[in-house]
C-alpha cells in the first residue's frame, strides 16, 4: 500500500473515532402513567427513522414445562391484530418503504421497524397494536407452530454444527433457566392450549414490561404526543411475571462427552460459565475472547488456522446474559487431524493468557478493536434505539450509551489475566466432542 494510501486511512480511521467519541448520543426518556419507559433520539443527519420495542422476556422467563414461548410470540405477534389483517403487518411497512424485524434471547425480546421519517406515525400505530390488538388465536398458533417447527429443522437440526449451543447449555448450566434453548421444545409448544398462549401475551407483552425507544429524524415534542396517543390508553399489566432468582451451582469438574451430528469435520467444544453482564469481569472477559478468537489475526486463528494448520475455523465468544454468562470456544478440525490434538493446541493458547500477561503493544491493538466494535454498534438508528433500551432494562442507566466504553478502558493486562485464570480453568468446563454420525446404526 502507498504511503498516501495509509495516511489517508489513518486519517479517515481517527476522524471516525474522535467523532464518535466527542459526539454524545442525546436522548430524553420518560415513563408513561402505565408504565411504559420511552426513550427518544433525534438526529436529522438522514431522514429515516426507527421505532423499536424491547419487551423484557425471554426464553429464562418461561414455563419449564412450556419452554419455546417468547421466541414463539416473535413470530406470533406479527400475525396481525384486532384492527391489522392476518398477513398484513409487513404489508403496511413494506408499502411506506421501510422495513423490519425481530430477534429474541434468553433475557428480552426486540421488534423494530425503519421508516421514512414521515411514517413515523404508522411505526407507532402498529407496535401499539402488537402491545395490545395482537390476535393470539388457533389459526395464527397453528401456522405458526409450523414456521417454528421449520426453522428449527433449518437452524438446529439439520444445519451443520446447529446444536452446539443446545448441546452445550444443558450440560453447562443445570438449575438456571438459561439451561434450555431459546427456540425451546416443539413437543411443549404442541402440548399448549390456547388458553396458555393467551396467558402468556396478557402477562409479558404489557406496558409496564416494555420499552419503547425511537431513533431519527423525529421532533421530539411532536414525538411525545403521538406516543400519549398510540400508547396512553393501552392498561398497566397487574399479572405477576417470572423472574428466575436461581444462583447456578459452578461446576466442580470437567464434564467430558460425545455428541454425533450430521457433519463431514469433526470439532471440539469447550463450554465455560462466566459472570453477568455489566460486572467488571464481564468486560475483561469479552476482551479475552477478543483477544482469543476476535478475527483472523487472533490468537487461536494465527496459531491453529494458519501455522499449526489443525483447525480450518476457530471460535470464541461469550454470550452475555443477565443472571450469568456462559462462553463456548469452537474449534473444527482440519482432515486428518485428531479432536484430542487440536484439543492440546486450543488449551496451549488460553494457558498461555492464563499465565503470561499480554504484550503491551497487543494489549493497545485490544483496546482500539473494542472502542472500533463500541463506535461501529452505535452507526445506524436502530443500533442506536436497541442499545439505549437494553442499557436501560439491563443495567438501569441509558447513559451507558455514551460511557461504557469507558469500562473497557479500564480493564487491565492483570485484569485480563485473572479472569482467564478465574473463568477458564480447564477442571471447570464442559468438553464437547462433535463426531460424523456413522453411516450405518
Amino acid at each position: 500500500m502507498k504511503l498516501k494510501q495509509i495516511l489517508t486511512l489513518l486519517l479517515t480511521v481517527f476522524y471516525f473515532v474522535g467523532n464518535a467519541q466527542t459526539n454524545k448520543i442525546k436522548f430524553v426518556e420518560y415513563d408513561l402513567p402505565n408504565g411504559l419507559h420511552v426513550i427518544l433520539h433525534e438526529d436529522h443527519k438522514t431522514p429515516i427513522v426507527a421505532v423499536s420495542v424491547l419487551y423484557h422476556v425471554g426464553s429464562k422467563n418461561e414455563d419449564l414445562n412450556r419452554t419455546g414461548f417468547a421466541h414463539f410470540f416473535e413470530h406470533l405477534l406479527f400475525e396481525g391484530s384486532e384492527n391489522v389483517k392476518r398477513g398484513e403487518f409487513d404489508k403496511y411497512i413494506e408499502n411506506a418503504g421501510g422495513m423490519n424485524n425481530a430477534n429474541t434471547w434468553y433475557d428480552r425480546t426486540f421488534y423494530y421497524e425503519v421508516f421514512p421519517s414521515n411514517q413515523l406515525k404508522l411505526g407507532l400505530w402498529l407496535e401499539s397494536e402488537r402491545m395490545f390488538h395482537a390476535k393470539v388465536d388457533s389459526v395464527g398458533i397453528e401456522t405458526q407452530r409450523q414456521v417454528v417447527k421449520e426453522e428449527r429443522r433449518q437452524r438446529i437440526d439439520n444445519q451443520p454444527y446447529g446444536t452446539v449451543l443446545e448441546e452445550t447449555m444443558k450440560r453447562l448450566i443445570v438449575k438456571h433457566p438459561y439451561h434450555h434453548s431459546v427456540i425451546g421444545s416443539m413437543a411443549h409448544l404442541d402440548a399448549a392450549q390456547e388458553e396458555d398462549y393467551v396467558n402468556f401475551y396478557k402477562t409479558y407483552y404489557v406496558p409496564n414490561n416494555a420499552v419503547l425507544s425511537i431513533a431519527g429524524d423525529i421532533d421530539i415534542t411532536q414525538t411525545k404526543k403521538d406516543i400519549a396517543k398510540y400508547f396512553g390508553t393501552i392498561p398497566k399489566g397487574t399479572r405477576s411475571m417470572y423472574r428466575p432468582d436461581v444462583v447456578e451451582p459452578p461446576l466442580t469438574h470437567e464434564i467430558v462427552d460425545t455428541v454425533y451430528d450430521n457433519i463431514q469435520l469433526p470439532a471440539v467444544i469447550l463450554g465455560y460459565q462466566l459472570p453477568a453482564q455489566g460486572t467488571k469481569d464481564a468486560y475483561a472477559v469479552e476482551m479475552l475472547n477478543t483477544l482469543l478468537a476476535g478475527g483472523n489475526s487472533s490468537r487461536l486463528n494465527k496459531a491453529l488456522v494458519d501455522e499449526q494448520q489443525k483447525a480450518v475455523y476457530i471460535g470464541s465468544f461469550p454470550m452475555a446474559m443477565e443472571d450469568m454468562g456462559a462462553g463456548i470456544a469452537f474449534g473444527i478440525a482440519n482432515m486428518g487431524v485428531g479432536l484430542d490434538d487440536l484439543l492440546v493446541g486450543m488449551d496451549a493458547e488460553i494457558n498461555k493468557v492464563r499465565t503470561d500477561l499480554i504484550p503491551e503493544r497487543e494489549f493497545q491493538k485490544l483496546r482500539n478493536q473494542m472502542e472500533s466494535d463500541f463506535v461501529q454498534g452505535n452507526e445506524r438508528m436502530v443500533g442506536i434505539a436497541e442499545n439505549l433500551a437494553n442499557y436501560y432494562v439491563y443495567f438501569g442507566n441509558t447513559d451507558l450509551i455514551n460511557t461504557e466504553l469507558n469500562r473497557y478502558l479500564d480493564v487491565t493486562r492483570e485484569d485480563i489475566r485473572r479472569v482467564a485464570q478465574k473463568y477458564y480453568n480447564p477442571d471447570h468446563r464442559v468438553v464437547l466432542y462433535y463426531l460424523p454420525k456413522p453411516k450405518t446404526p
